[in-house]
């Protein structure tokens, strides 16, 4: 029988930070920058005077607080514009009408809060769009990457897409802004073991995670007997101050080392799925950062080499679609690869860069998007045909 496989980066099913749906990445950066360091900074055991200024600043950038002619003061809204600063337990700050904000917490133990992104609902025409990529891949078993959360991904399945699927199951990851992994299954593919490797330390600081969400992990059952595993990931992103190409060679090589534990373990039918943010500099190449899961020696191949699966006029998946920007990948093992008969790219959900003010001219569109905010997402789904 024929299988398909595929993997989505869906962008959220109904709600997405605000500051994803901004039309550039790097407008964001600077807010997302702020978010990720404010919620390093209060994990101090002790806030000296200087980190307590440094959040000061990071909370005007994030314009929870406003500072007018040198006094700061919380800005108090129904809807922020990039974050909520919450509190459970204890005292953040107190706000002097004439002197300001005043940072009373002293260190972590003696008060329980956060930063959280705001959010905002997705483009109505956007979510059905999603809805209807989904419903024409057809997908046995789809990877969805970008999911508020487990009981969305259900609801989205069931009022969407009218209980397509059988099973809908997500892992929470390590990202705490709602953009998770998650797999769906149509009758048949009962989930019979899944596995999280959320834990998995990164080599380079043990004390971090690995993976910027997880390389979650499903064992299959298959209708006509046997099973298979499917590795779900969503690499760093390419966006950031950091060192984003090490991380994915680290997330890539972690990959690798599950992957080979299947091996040693006897198992011959996996596939590894997701976003994994990096593409080839040209056709040909090997993103140069996931050298681990290109190995020509190693035990996965890329559909992208195999003869079967056409790209259509366009080699990328996300954006304007150059070879550079195939972030979108499926690998499968070499017992699974000979069985692959086919697969492709599927653009009809996908505008394009989302600064373009008109739609692409390489491939065609749903009528229905008219505008970047309706699109499916910036990201194209990929699928493949195995004959199992």
């Amino acid at each position: 029988m024929s299988v398909r496989f595929a993997t989505f980066n869906v962008e959220n099913f109904f709600a997405r930070p605000k500051v994803f749906s901004l039309p550039d990445w790097a407008d964001g950066q600077p807010v997302l920058d702020a978010f990720a360091e404010f919620n390093t900074l209060i994990e101090k055991p002790a806030y000296a005077a200087a980190d307590k200024a440094r959040m000061v600043e990071l909370l005007v950038e994030l314009e929870i607080y406003r500072s007018v002619s040198g006094v700061v003061h919380r800005i108090r809204v129904p809807d922020p514009a990039w974050a909520w600063l919450r509190a459970d337990r204890g005292t953040f700050d107190v706000d002097h009408k004439d002197t300001g904000i005043e940072i009373v917490a002293a260190g972590r133990g003696s008060w329980t809060g956060w930063l959280e992104l705001a959010k905002a609902p997705v483009n109505e025409i956007a979510t059905q769009m999603t809805a209807r990529v989904i419903t024409e891949v057809g997908a046995d078993v789809l990877c969805v990457v970008e999911v508020e959360d487990r009981p969305v991904l259900d609801r989205f399945n069931r009022e969407m897409l009218t209980g397509l699927y059988a099973h809908a199951m997500l892992i929470d990851g390590n990202d705490p802004r709602g953009i998770d992994l998650g797999v769906l299954a149509k009758p048949g593919f009962a989930i019979a073991n899944m596995r999280s490797n959320v834990d998995m330390p990164d080599p380079k600081t043990p004390a971090e995670h690995l993976f910027s969400r997880d390389c979650a992990m499903y064992q299959l059952q298959l209708p006509g007997g046997g099973h298979a595993w499917v590795l779900l990931n969503h690499f760093k992103s390419k966006s950031g101050t950091t060192n984003t190409a090490a991380k994915r060679k680290r997330q890539s090589d972690g990959v690798r080392t599950i992957v080979d534990g299947l091996v040693a373990a006897g198992e011959t039918n996996f596939i590894v799925m997701g976003d994994l943010n990096e593409g080839p500099a040209k056709a040909g190449k090997t993103p140069p950062d996931l050298g681990a899961l290109y190995d020509p020696t190693g035990p996965l191949v890329s559909v992208y080499d195999l003869p079967g699966f056409d790209t259509g006029p366009r080699p990328g998946t996300f954006g304007s679609c150059r070879i550079d920007e195939r972030f979108d990948h499926i690998l499968v093992s070499r017992a699974l690869a000979p069985h692959v008969t086919g697969g492709g790219i599927e653009r009809h959900g996908l505008w394009g860069a989302a600064t373009n003010k008109n739609p692409p001219t390489m491939w065609e569109t749903y009528p229905e998007i008219t505008e970047p905010q309706q699109a499916a997402s910036d990201h194209a789904a990929i699928y493949i045909d195995v004959d199992l």
